[in-house]
């Protein structure tokens, strides 16, 4: 399985966990809402919902036990996007960047709402490795996942198709789709504590990991010389 030169990682979850950046956004959260409103526990509430499983209107629900407006979750969405996340990188995922950076071609394909993303990438400092980072959500919601653009895109900035290109990422359901059809080498990670960790199968992919270890890039691959 020579030939990879381009290795392209998705943002959530796959280089990070996601649920710091929910943690983080809703600690920016209730810091507008104190500022504004003098009210505080939402962050604590929020996060609690969080971890009992709660998806969705988390918003509306800890407004509603907080006694404020239902009108107040745009702007509180708009802040929770906006901000700039305390995350970072986890450490197989900076040992992964920082040497496979010196073996071949790294980017970034990701969805989501496209500021969001944007933040995360800066706070992670993906810029540092990655070129291009496309971002799914700047051509229009239809564009995401499993939709093919964002991974022509990169095959046109590096002048790389097919097999020679690898994507990394973690849901199964959406995330392979595309990639495999253009003929390119995929890898699954199936992080611990990750939002998708209890959805079963590959999606897909070539292989199932459960963190970017490096002899998986050597034996997989064949990236990396000894």
């Amino acid at each position: 399985m020579t030939g990879v030169q381009c290795v392209v990682f998705d943002i959530d979850d796959t280089l990070y966990l996601e649920r710091d950046y929910v943690r983080s956004g809703f600690h920016a959260v209730g810091e507008h809402l104190r500022r504004t409103h003098g009210v505080d526990g939402f962050s604590r509430r929020a996060w609690e919902l969080f971890e009992s499983g709660h998806r969705g209107s988390t918003f509306d629900v800890v407004l509603a036990e907080l006694g404020l407006p239902e009108a107040l979750v745009p702007g509180l969405v708009r802040v929770y996007r906006e901000h700039e996340p305390d995350i970072e990188l986890l450490p197989d995922a900076r040992e992964a960047l920082g040497t496979l950076s010196r073996y071949v071609h790294l980017a970034v394909i990701s969805d989501g709402p496209e500021q969001s993303q944007r933040e995360k990438a800066k706070a992670l400092g993906l810029e540092r490795w990655c070129d291009p980072i496309v971002l799914t959500a700047r051509y229009g919601r239809e564009f995401g996942k499993p939709h093919p653009r964002a991974f022509e895109e990169v095959e046109g900035s590096v002048r790389l198709a097919g097999a020679s290109c690898a994507y990394i990422a973690d849901n199964p359901s959406k995330d392979f789709i595309a990639p495999k059809a253009l003929g390119w080498r995929c890898l699954r990670v199936r992080r611990p504590g990750g939002l998708h960790h209890a959805v079963d199968g590959c999606g897909g992919a070539d292989l199932v990991v459960d963190r970017l270890d490096l002899r998986f890039f050597e034996e997989w691959l064949g990236l990396l010389t000894s």
